[in-house]
């Protein structure tokens, strides 16, 4: 009995809420800026792509090649993506807009360490403010992408693959 695969949305959807269940905790504990919460977020990222791509494997019966399973992590990619630049600009907007004077205080002070003159680190501070969202959302957007890139094709050339489907089943 052949198995609908569960579809790449679905798998975004679930992947986005872990990614952002994370996010929340992170912030209610106060570990904004810590780069290695960060580190654990692309971890679980691919960890879910990884997953995303051997599930469709499984539910497929291995009748799978690899474009295809990478396409499905790609297309899971996407799904991810849009949701968590939503989830970013929510966050952002309303959530927890204080990590922008958290991010731009950090900012401030490597400028100043780099002895920049006060007029300069001024003027960088309204531009960054002006655009922090824009670049935030543009970082997730391109990071998310390239993550689900290496990712997907992990995942793919990790799925089990039948070495000669029938083409009759499929």
């Amino acid at each position: 009995m052949n198995q609908i695969p569960t579809t790449p949305a679905i798998k975004g959807i679930i992947i986005s809420l872990i990614l952002i269940i994370m996010g929340l905790i992170t912030h209610l504990a106060g570990l904004d800026l810590n780069k290695t919460m960060g580190s654990i977020q692309y971890a679980v990222l691919g960890a879910g792509l990884i997953w995303a791509c051997i599930s469709y494997s499984k539910q497929s019966n291995g009748n799978v090649t690899f474009g295809n399973t990478f396409a499905h992590g790609f297309k899971t990619t996407a799904a991810i993506t849009a949701i968590f630049a939503l989830y970013t600009y929510i966050s952002l907007k309303f959530i927890m807009p204080e990590i922008i004077d958290l991010t731009l205080e950090v900012a401030k002070k490597g400028m100043a360490e780099k002895n920049m003159p006060a007029n300069q680190i001024e003027q960088g501070m309204s531009m960054t403010r002006k655009f922090f969202i824009p670049f935030a959302i543009g970082g997730v957007i391109v990071a998310y992408l390239i993550m689900g890139l290496f990712f997907s094709a992990v995942g793919a050339l990790i799925a089990k693959k039948n070495p000669n489907p029938n083409p009759l089943e499929q």
